[in-house]
């Protein structure tokens, strides 16, 4: 009776760390085109925006918890609901400078339930002054008192 218990003991360790196993092979994997993109120049007070685009290449669906940046300048936007095995989806940069100039580098971070289970994503370009509108002559004449 203890062989026999013995025997049953080590199949069921065997088969828990087979399904042990299993579950773990059984995580999305996030895949993205690109983790970085250089705006390049824009100007102060102009909000910009970049979609980095993701697949979901695991077998399982794939659920972003949360995408956070690293400061109040940048907003994500992320779907909510899960991305289903072989679909795309994306998460979209958007950049305020406000009234800052010079060079910046952000950073967001992207926490799911993939391998790996966060990502960095980042963001970078140069703020310039925002350039001086032309008036048009008329629109001064009109503002001083003119026809």
């Amino acid at each position: 009776m203890k062989k026999l218990f013995f025997v049953l003991m080590i199949c069921f360790v065997v088969y828990t760390v087979k399904a042990q196993e299993k579950k773990q092979e059984e995580k999305p994997v996030i895949e993205f085109e690109s983790t970085s993109y250089d705006f390049g120049k824009i100007y102060e007070g102009k909000p910009a925006s970049h979609e980095f685009i993701f697949t979901n290449k695991g077998k399982v669906p794939l659920v972003l918890s949360n995408v956070k940046p690293s400061c109040g300048c940048t907003t994500p936007e992320w779907p909510k609901e899960p991305i289903m095995p072989g679909q795309k989806g994306k998460i979209k940069a958007i950049y305020n400078p406000g009234n800052t100039k010079g060079s910046f580098g952000k950073g967001i971070s992207v926490f799911s339930n993939a391998s790996p289970d966060a990502v960095q994503l980042t963001i970078k370009g140069s703020v310039e002054e925002k350039k001086a509108e032309p008036q048009s002559p008329v629109k001064i004449q009109q503002q001083e008192g003119g026809f």
